[in-house]
């Protein structure tokens, strides 16, 4: 399978590498942005030296034979000289525990083995560059030594720090440490110097330079990138392997800011100091290892269950970088909070319709994770501050979360999207009771929630002139899929309300979505025998991914007919490399189409839509971490990458109640 970008270290919006190609040594790491981040690693085999990962001039590159990429690890492997190299980056995103999943470290793993029956003397080398804890290339940047009871460590950190100082979308992070740990049953030997220097005395003679560099900044000269550098001896017996790791974790102190409050990440809401976390992780790790593996086969045989091998390959992609476009902080109280960047879009935190096209992966594997997304919401909406009847968009932009910064903000209702998140937030919440039958999380924001089903019951059938989530589109009136958004959230809010025994209240609501459900097959069913963009546009389509809670949360409001005659014309009118959003352009989002594609439960039309999507995903000409908004025509990227919501790509596991009870630990 060959991917437009492959994770290497997917943690958070900061911590995360990537590598555009499909050889490990065919160009040089990068942050999700595209910013250079650059890891170097070299192997000598029997005193014959290779690049194995990044693109250094001057070194031949090993041949890489296989990669594979599972929803928590990234393989390679290399052969050359008869000697076997696999090379495994383990980030242990495991839901059930949240502490691991909150842990900024990544294990690179190394497996050298004999395949030509004959002894072999290896030497591995990886470098990082200081790059990694600033926003700029060129800021200047401290390195040090430090030591720990499992592990040796060599660190960066930015000569003038910034934290929590600057919002905005194409940043990375000015503050914290970095750090690569050498662990102590492994000899290692280190250095802290230029990247030129370090990578061509390796190539010589096997060596680093015997002086670490000391000078943070040349005053006469731009500062030059250090990098932080190790390297072991291995001696391979013939037919036989040796193995050893390293690790990359990032220590960002405070994280988030919310509503003026500076958080931390999850791990170490109860004081845990960052040495005890690693050496924690270091003596963890057979068990995490063990654990990802299970996790991995599992997750991809239920995927491959309901959707098949294609399916299952989009999952493997999906997973990490839905989670690595979040970061997981504590409250105050040691509440999870999941906190979402836009990612390539507008740089915002918390938004609430990515967090709706994102939830189909946290509903399935752990739903705290999505509570920790509803939550800052909720309790900003209960604030004094909030003046509207309907569900805020964000919480502003990252890694500052003080209050919506999106259209009107808190001033005015221009440019909101009152139905649109609304019907997403009581969606939401109705899918946790339903699922989860969290009665207290819904007995808590009742109020709230009644005021959001008010405003859908008096604006949501008809939508008046506003944005819903595929902004990018522009302002509609009459928008049909967005109706169906907002009966949803009153089929949802019914539901709440029946759980919580307010049966009154949930007769009527009911009620209610039933005769807007009906009114709706009749008002926005067209000539061409699917359904309209807009109720007064005749010979107009759009997708109506919104109808597929229809099913999950059990409301059957709307007859069998109507997924019936959209997947009919979907399939009619689909492009190379998937399905159109609507009428108007043809460029498509993938989270879209996977939830459309589920509409009628049927695997035929299931595949017939999928087939395109991974179509693109094998011929984008975009070498990015996965986008969500690119061209039907052309399979090139038109906006968006790394985003949080290819998490929607695993709805279809949803429709399976025993699926969902599963992860359940």
């Amino acid at each position: 399978m060959r991917y437009p970008s492959y994770p290497l270290i997917a943690h958070d919006p900061y911590f995360s590498i990537w590598s555009p190609s499909d050889n490990l040594n065919d160009s040089w790491t990068k942050h999700w942005t595209g910013a250079n981040h650059e890891i170097c690693g070299i192997v000598r085999i029997d005193g014959k030296p290779y690049c194995y990962l990044g693109n250094p001039r001057g070194f031949d590159k090993l041949p890489q034979t296989s990669v594979t990429v599972l929803p928590t690890r990234t393989i390679y492997t290399f052969e050359a000289d008869g000697v076997k190299l696999t090379l495994t980056f383990l980030t242990p995103a495991l839901p059930q525990k949240l502490d691991i999943l909150s842990r900024p470290v990544t294990y690179i793993c190394y497996n050298v083995a004999s395949i030509d029956g004959k002894a072999h003397d290896v030497q591995a080398y990886i470098d990082f560059g200081s790059e990694i804890c600033v926003n700029d290339a060129q800021d200047p940047t401290l390195g040090g030594r430090y030591q720990i009871a499992t592990m040796d460590l060599l660190g960066f950190t930015s000569a003038r720090p910034n934290m929590l100082g600057r919002v905005g979308d194409n940043l990375r992070i000015e503050w914290g440490y970095f750090y690569l740990g050498l662990p102590k049953t492994t000899e290692f030997i280190s250095a802290l110097g230029g990247r030129d220097e370090m990578r061509n005395s390796f190539r010589d003679n096997g060596k680093l330079p015997a002086d670490d560099r000391l000078e943070s900044c040349n005053p006469y000269r731009r500062p030059r990138i250090i990098a932080a550098a190790a390297a072991t001896t291995l001696k391979v017996a013939a037919n036989a392997s040796a193995n050893f790791h390293v690790v990359a974790a990032y220590d960002d102190i405070f994280s988030v800011e919310y509503l003026n409050q500076k958080l931390v990440a999850y791990w170490r809401r109860d004081g845990l100091a960052f040495s005890a976390m690693l050496n924690a992780a270091e003596a963890e790790l057979p068990q995490i290892a063990a654990e990802c593996k299970a996790f991995d086969k599992k997750l991809l045989g239920d995927a491959k269950k309901v959707g098949g091998s294609d399916y299952a390959a989009l999952c493997s992609i999906a997973y990490r970088q839905s989670i690595a476009a979040h970061k997981l902080v504590a409250a105050t109280d040691g509440t999870p909070y999941f906190f979402s960047k836009e990612n390539f879009s507008n740089g915002c935190i918390c938004t609430v319709d990515v967090t709706y096209p994102s939830a189909p992966l946290y509903l399935l594997v752990q739903p705290a994770l999505l509570k920790g997304m509803l939550i800052p919401i909720l309790n900003y909406a209960e604030l004094k501050r909030w003046p509207y009847n309907f569900a805020p968009h964000d919480l502003g932009t990252y890694p500052l979360a003080n209050g919506q910064v999106y259209g009107g903000g808190e001033k005015n209702e221009v440019n909101q999207m009152p139905v649109e998140e609304s019907g997403n937030m009581l969606i939401l919440a109705g899918a946790l009771v339903k699922f989860e039958n969290d009665v207290e999380f819904a007995s808590k924001y009742w109020n709230t929630f009644t005021k959001w089903a008010e405003y859908l019951l008096a604006k949501g059938y008809d939508p008046e002139n506003q944005l819903c989530t595929d902004d990018f589109a522009g302002h509609l009136a009459h928008n049909t899929n967005l109706s169906i958004k907002a009966i949803m959230g009153l089929g949802a809010y019914a539901q709440i309300a029946k759980v919580l025994g307010k049966n009154d209240i949930a007769e009527k609501y009911l009620a209610a979505a039933k005769d807007a459900a009906n009114r709706w097959q009749k008002d926005a069913l067209d000539d061409n025998g699917a359904y309209r963009l807009a109720f007064d546009q005749p010979g107009t389509w759009s997708q109506k991914y919104n109808l597929v809670w229809d099913k999950l949360l059990g409301l059957n409001l709307f007859s069998e007919d109507v997924a019936k005659r959209e997947l009919a014309h979907y399939r009619k009118i689909q492009g190379e490399y998937g399905l159109p959003l609507d009428n108007r352009r043809t460029y498509t989002k993938i989270d879209w189409i996977l939830w459309s594609a589920t509409l009628t439960r049927n695997d035929d039309d299931f595949a017939a839509i999928l087939a395109p999507v991974m179509k693109f995903l094998q011929e984008t000409p975009d070498r990015i971490p996965l986008t969500d908004w690119y061209e039907t025509t052309n399979a090139k990227k038109v906006g968006f990458q790394a985003r949080s919501v290819v998490g929607g790509i695993f709805l279809k596991l949803l429709y399976d109640e025993n699926f969902r009870k599963s992860y359940r630990i």
